[in-house]
């Protein structure tokens, strides 16, 4: 079993910046891949990042303003946000799961969510 606490969020103007971290423990944590969703008001859950050992990816609506890394030692991943939009808002959620390709994700845990509004 793998338990995700997710930290970070807030409130910050168009423009700006935010780092979400997410906090990972389970006794084989390090084994799995992990990634970031977002979900706006009614809209689908969306995939964001994801990192595993084969490296990261994006989905394209974040590539060149967003980075996730992982800390291996500390078992938390972060997402770093930079030149945020109004689009942007939504809740995050970070998850752990499996890739069987450079570009695939499954996710199997969530964790709660944390809340990120961008004001225009």
């Amino acid at each position: 079993q793998v338990q995700l606490v997710e930290s970070g969020g807030g409130l910050v103007q168009a423009g700006g910046s935010l780092r979400l971290s997410c906090s990972a423990s389970g006794r084989t944590v390090t084994s799995y891949s992990m990634a970031w969703f977002r979900q706006a008001p009614g809209k689908e859950r969306e995939f964001v990042a994801a990192v595993s050992w084969r490296g990261s990816y994006y989905a394209d609506f974040v590539k060149g303003r967003f980075t996730i890394s992982r800390d291996i030692i500390r078992n938390t991943m972060y997402l770093q946000m930079n030149s945020l939009k109004s689009e942007d808002t939504a809740v995050y959620y970070c998850s752990a799961g499996t890739s069987s390709s450079a570009s695939s994700y499954t996710a199997e845990y969530w964790g709660q969510g944390t809340q990120v509004t961008v004001s225009s």
